[in-house]
């Protein structure tokens, strides 16, 4: 079993920055850690993911140039820095890990969630 952490979110204005950590707390054996987030009256969509063995990255288009996806394999954290933000990012973000070998873009497979947190970004 995996528990992920996310301490992070809030509410800043367009243009400005937010960086999310998640920590991970668990024996199992993780190959993908990565964000979805989730708008009101919205399914819940892929932000970015990063393999824990630090073999890629990835983004969904919307944020790619924006948010930048890092990991501290030392402190079992993941970190998504998110900047120029934007209104239509305003979202829960949520926190996943996976230990599947082939990563997934839908939310489905990922077996591991956070509890979500608030992004606010006001116009």
């Amino acid at each position: 079993q995996v528990q992920l952490v996310e301490p992070g979110g809030g509410l800043v204005q367009a243009g400005g920055s937010l960086r999310l950590p998640c920590e991970a707390f668990g024996r199992t054996f993780i190959r993908h850690m990565g964000w979805f987030c989730q708008a009101p009256g919205k399914e819940r969509e892929f932000v970015s993911a990063i393999s824990w063995s630090g073999g890629g990255s990835w983004y969904a288009d919307s944020v790619k140039g924006r948010f930048t996806i890092s990991r501290d394999t030392a402190k079992s954290t993941v970190y998504l820095q998110m900047n120029s933000l934007k209104p239509e990012d305003t979202a829960v973000y949520y926190c996943a890990a996976d230990p599947d070998r082939y990563l997934s873009f839908d939310p489905k497979p990922w077996d591991y969630w956070g509890q979500g947190t608030q992004v606010n970004v006001s116009s």
